[in-house]
């Protein structure tokens, strides 16, 4: 699979689906989380586990508890990300937020335990995957969270995120029961699957070749930025000749490659080719595509 970038104008539908679609996913997460598991006392995991698990706690309401502990992490990583993604970011946030809190009145959409289980975690799943698929959110957690989600080893942060959420179940069961501490599981595994399931290719590397006049000035951002090797396959001439670029990138990736490249170089030119599994080191042997 071959996909081309040429010039710097993104077309208008294009931004206009992303904003409906970080919109829309934060407004679906805010529904599963409002309308199906918090009146039945489910924990979901993660980060809106633990907002669910004090809001129950100190009855204060869900949004304020998943804006608080989701801004730190957005405000650390936007050293990594430009401000376009950032805002992004901050956008969906405040959808799930702003959701959260219009819902939180609302009565429950069922009053069966295991309905509310299965409608609230997919609806959280999903909702949190077209955010960060559309949304182009690749920071904040993102790399480790695709890394795990796509079957990989864990690593040490991954295996602190493993037990986090062990401790969040567990304390849900010690303080609500043990009946709803297996609904939360079953949310949580089906938020989880609807997560991967989202991001199913976004984990997938990406070998791209980069055709421009300004080579090093790219180079030296995106190590900055995706902190990976990138390769010069041929150096521009004296008299402004383009040259070419070859790295790896993921689906998450893309845009902020693409918004670096043409902030350097309005002309500049993408080819990005879907790497199979164990191809990824013939690839640095490879020419690149004409």
């Amino acid at each position: 699979m071959k996909t081309r970038y040429r010039g710097t104008v993104p077309l208008r539908l294009r931004k206009a689906l992303t904003l409906l679609s970080v919109i829309g996913g934060g407004l679906l997460a805010a529904v599963g989380l409002e309308l199906f598991l918090m009146p039945h006392r489910l924990l979901p995991g993660g980060v809106a586990g633990l907002s669910a698990l004090l809001s129950h706690l100190t009855e204060m309401r869900l949004g304020l508890f998943l804006f608080l502990f989701n801004l730190p992490f957005i405000l650390m990583s936007r050293r990594q990300i430009n401000l376009r993604f950032a805002l992004y970011t901050m956008l969906g946030l405040i959808c799930l937020t702003a959701g959260s809190l219009a819902l939180h009145h609302f009565p429950a959409a069922t009053s069966e335990p295991l309905p509310a289980a299965i409608a609230g975690g997919l609806c959280l799943g999903f909702g949190l995957g077209i955010t960060v698929r559309f949304g182009g959110i690749y920071s904040a957690g993102g790399r480790q969270g695709v890394r795990l989600l796509s079957g990989s080893p864990p690593q040490s942060a991954e295996i602190m995120i493993m037990l986090f959420n062990c401790v969040i179940l567990l304390s849900g069961g010690a303080l609500f029961g043990w009946d709803q501490a297996m609904y939360s599981i079953i949310a949580y595994l089906l938020a989880f699957e609807a997560l991967r399931f989202s991001l199913r290719d976004l984990s997938l590397s990406r070998a791209v070749w980069i055709t421009s006049s300004n080579c090093e000035e790219i180079r030296t951002k995106l190590l900055q930025t995706l902190e990976r090797e990138v390769r010069i396959i041929k150096s521009g001439g004296p008299e402004g000749q383009s040259g070419i670029l070859f790295c790896l990138a993921s689906k998450l990736e893309e845009e902020v490659l693409t918004s670096i490249v043409h902030d350097y170089d309005k002309d500049g030119q993408i080819v990005i080719n879907t790497v199979r599994p164990g191809r990824t080191s013939a690839l640095f042997r490879h020419t690149p595509p004409g």
